[in-house]
């Protein structure tokens, strides 16, 4: 059992490996009411096609099948695994996204037996004919739901515009037709390939006994290891954007946009990675956070409301950042965007500071909640990411660093706008 410690935020969390290969992490928060833990895969909707270890011939699966496993994992032959949740006192959930899978639970009671209950139905999956069927119906329903929500197609279409061969501009949940294709056995070939222990990880938060989780863990887990790792079969992305402007009408009272650029400095994670993040936050928040005079002059002009929001997305295998909300005049926000990137040539030392504080805080605070923890626990450590590691590498950031990601980064040939209008 190894702890992990950072002085300044005076955080503790203890890593210990079982010997199928699962990391297993524990951050225990005395006098905290609620308990917390996510059980979670490095495998998500990107991940299409694949050599499984010990084979040499790649496998492609139709889109949309990881979002699908996650679904038929709550489903047992005795039942749904939520209701047994409910009767233990704890509320479930999952969740799949371009890169993970996760399952998980909070509890103020009984968070032992809804361990063991989360450990052992993930390792168990049901899947058969029939209920494979029935779930292709409700996840149809499911597609076409997110096919009329304006916000999920604005996105989307951005990355449409962005990317033009990675499999991140396509929707998580797949299509209709995609799905269609999905059987029992390409089920159970995925869950074999990614729910491995050695691919998996377990955090837990909360006024929770460390060796308690430990002892579970060893209870419950398979401890078989696994030959080989899986290798992950990405097509190639040019540096180029797929198009510049897409537009989609759709019910909506005033126009919806994204200005989205393109990030082509990827290929890596850990705290190199991590930096990258942090100051593409602080950018964003000088080039049109709230406290900017961009914001303040869109704003009083009537470009742009509170909808208004900055955001960067980091991978190791894509990257994006996003300026979106609504506005009278789309275009006209994303040229007033285009012309303040320009005209950076230095980092006032007073805003920078102030950003980097603000973001400390904010990350600081996060501490304070079992669930903000454990989702970024898990988001850091599926890109090699400490999340202990956040305080020192913030220190190290220098308005050099933020002036030349402005340089690199925020550039008009990597610049996508997205609207979609009444």
């Amino acid at each position: 059992m190894m702890e992990i410690f950072n002085d300044l935020i005076k955080e503790k969390m203890y890593k210990y490996e079982h010997e199928s290969g699962l990391n297993v992490f524990v951050m225990p928060k005395k006098g905290f009411i609620k308990q917390y833990a996510m059980f979670a895969t490095h495998y998500g909707s990107n991940d299409r096609e694949f050599i499984i270890p010990g084979e040499s011939e790649p496998t492609h699966v139709p889109d949309g099948i990881a979002h699908f496993l996650e679904h038929k994992m709550f489903e047992e032959e005795s039942g749904s695994v939520f209701e047994e949740f409910s009767k233990n006192g704890a509320s479930a959930n999952a969740y799949t996204n371009f890169t993970t899978t996760a399952y998980l639970f909070s509890c103020t009671d009984n968070f032992y037996s809804n361990l063991r209950l989360l450990l052992d139905f993930v390792q168990r999956p049901y899947f058969t004919d029939e209920n494979v069927e029935k779930e292709k119906g409700i996840i149809a329903q499911e597609i076409r739901m997110y096919d009329d929500d304006p916000s999920w197609r604005l996105f989307f279409n951005m990355l449409g515009g962005l990317y033009r061969e990675h499999p991140v501009k396509i929707d998580i949940a797949g299509t209709i037709e995609s799905i269609s294709r999905i059987d029992k056995d390409i089920l159970y070939k995925c869950y074999n390939t990614f729910y491995h222990p050695s691919n998996m990880v377990l955090f837990a938060v909360g006024d929770v006994d460390v060796d308690k989780v430990a002892e579970i863990v060893n209870d419950s887990v398979k401890k078989e290891k696994r030959n080989g790792e899986i290798k992950r079969i990405y097509p190639d992305e040019p540096i180029k954007i797929n198009k510049n402007y897409v537009e989609q009408k759709m019910s909506v009272s005033m126009p919806l946009f994204n200005v989205g650029f393109k990030d082509n400095d990827i290929g890596y994670g850990g705290k190199r990675l991590l930096k990258k993040d942090i100051t593409t936050q602080i950018c964003l928040e000088i080039l049109a956070g709230r406290s900017s005079d961009l914001y303040e002059k869109l704003y009083n002009d009537g470009l742009i409301d509170t909808t208004f929001d900055v955001e960067y997305v980091g991978e190791v295998d894509h990257g994006y950042s996003i300026i979106g909300g609504q506005s009278v005049d789309p275009e006209a926000v994303k040229k007033a965007l285009i012309a303040k990137i320009s005209s950076i040539n230095k980092v006032d030392e007073g805003d920078f500071y102030r950003i980097k504080k603000k973001i400390l805080g904010r990350f600081v605070k996060s501490f304070n909640s079992v669930e903000s923890i454990a989702h970024n626990f898990i988001s850091y450590y599926m890109k090699d990411i400490n999340i202990l590691d956040f305080t020192s590498v913030i220190e190290g950031i220098t308005p050099d660093d933020v002036l030349n990601r402005f340089k690199t980064h925020f550039n008009e040939d990597n610049c996508v706008l997205s609207v979609v209008k009444p």
